[in-house]
């Protein structure tokens, strides 16, 4: 069995606040994720997958900046990128997971670029939640954003 290959785009937007994907299912308390999914075969690469999701799940045109973070187990690899987003649409949203029975609510979450509101989101998985929060706390994401346009 091969492994699958996930990719998501922490996205930035231009009043520097956070868009994540907030999930409610079931038995589970609630939580957030970076929005994102599995690479496909008609994906280039991570990145063009990256860009393909975030249309889909919020309707926008991404901007990868760079390459943040990857994490790696038995069953997967995934591929965390740090994005920009001028404009979306939730409600244009065409991902297959929002219309498959049994996957739950899907909400989109804007927050501010704080630890607090990271922690507050119970930002899944823990691994990278550590990432963000530190890149956060360093204040080493809106610097990167304008490394980038000015590089």
């Amino acid at each position: 069995m091969s492994k699958k290959h996930r990719a998501r785009a922490v996205l930035l937007t231009p009043g520097n606040t956070l868009l994540l994907m907030g999930r409610a299912r079931p038995g589970i308390a609630p939580y957030s994720v970076v929005v994102g999914g599995g690479v496909e075969e008609g994906d280039a690469d991570p990145k063009a997958a990256a860009v393909r999701e975030v249309y889909e799940e919020v309707h926008g045109k991404a901007e990868i900046v760079r390459h943040l973070w990857a994490m790696e187990d038995d069953q997967e690899r995934q591929e965390f990128y740090l994005a920009t987003v001028e404009e979306w649409s939730f409600d244009d949203k065409s991902g297959q997971e929002f219309t498959q029975e049994g996957r739950g609510e899907y909400t989109l979450l804007e927050l501010p670029l704080t630890v607090a509101a990271i922690d507050a989101a119970n930002l899944m998985p823990p691994e990278f939640a550590a990432v963000l929060r530190g890149l956060v706390e360093r204040d080493e994401l809106v610097p990167a954003l304008q490394d980038a346009e000015q590089g």
